[in-house]
């Protein structure tokens, strides 16, 4: 019995050295200088944790930002509750008509009307293209008052749908879709867990959110092998993306910049962070 006790107190001493080693290799101070010599109409947002939650960098994080298509996170999550509650089924066909097309990213809205395709190839193109007729789609078999509720019932309180994709109209009445980060963050860390739908079903949110083909922003300054689940999302006045990185300690980062002038400078700041960060977590 002593010797099981022993065993589980180094268990907890080794643990503790490691998550205060790891802290102490994220370079806050390093985070701060870089954002504190942006031009003072950037706003950047982020949360970087480990896996279990516990933050290593916060900046902002009270708020909440416009989602863009971060937001497609919780909608995956909540088809994939659907599905689990056979509600919904994954190999259901959905015939695609012209009045549904949505336009910005994706390339459902080029494809011919009549076109088959199964619910599950429609969520593969909302993460991998950020398809917004798939993600228009998805909301409406799901019904955005159910996504909210489950936004609640995960904890969350400042991330909400409130419009579907390219509704410009709901944007001029102030009808927008938020993100926090810390929450996104949460999110992703439930799918990791296997805490939402069911184990096979986050395999599988995950293996469709490394599919996303938009490199440009976390981790365009990683190694190209090391694996990144993420989501990005792109308006004129936002640009976001969330992630789980699949280091030997796996952490979340969730990076949101406002009040840019063009895409690529919010991409490279969104990069270079992920890189500091990265270079305190590999």
């Amino acid at each position: 019995m002593k010797t099981i006790f022993k065993a589980l107190i180094m268990s907890l001493l080794v643990n503790s050295v490691i998550a205060q080693t790891t802290e102490e290799k994220i370079n806050k101070t390093q985070i701060l200088d870089y954002i504190s010599k942006l031009p003072t109409n950037i706003k950047v947002t982020m949360a970087l944790e480990n896996i279990d939650g516990k933050p290593y960098f916060e900046y902002r994080t009270d708020v909440k930002v416009p989602s863009a298509s971060v937001i497609k996170v919780p909608i995956l999550m909540s088809l994939m509750e659907k599905v689990q509650a056979n509600e919904i089924s994954l190999s259901k066909v959905h015939r695609l008509m012209n009045a549904e097309k949505a336009g910005g990213s994706g390339v459902l809205m080029n494809a011919s009307e009549g076109k088959k395709l199964t619910i599950r190839e429609i969520a593969q193109e909302m993460i991998r293209t950020s398809d917004n007729t798939a993600t228009n789609i998805l909301i409406r078999e799901i019904g955005m008052e159910t996504i909210n509720q489950n936004l609640t019932k995960w904890g969350a309180t400042k991330t909400q749908l409130n419009r579907v994709m390219m509704d410009i109209e709901a944007v001029k009445q102030g009808r927008e879709n938020y993100i926090n980060v810390l929450e996104i963050n949460a999110l992703l860390r439930m799918i990791y867990d296997k805490r939402v739908a069911t184990p096979t079903l986050c395999d599988e949110m995950i293996s469709m959110l490394k599919n996303c083909e938009d490199k440009t922003t976390i981790p365009s300054q990683l190694p190209q092998e090391l694996e990144i689940a993420h989501k990005t999302g792109t308006l004129a006045y936002v640009r976001g993306d969330a992630a789980l990185v699949f280091t030997p300690q796996p952490f979340v980062l969730s990076i949101f910049v406002e009040g840019f002038d063009k895409e690529a400078t919010a991409e490279k700041i969104i990069g270079d962070l992920a890189k500091i960060c990265w270079e305190g977590l590999k």
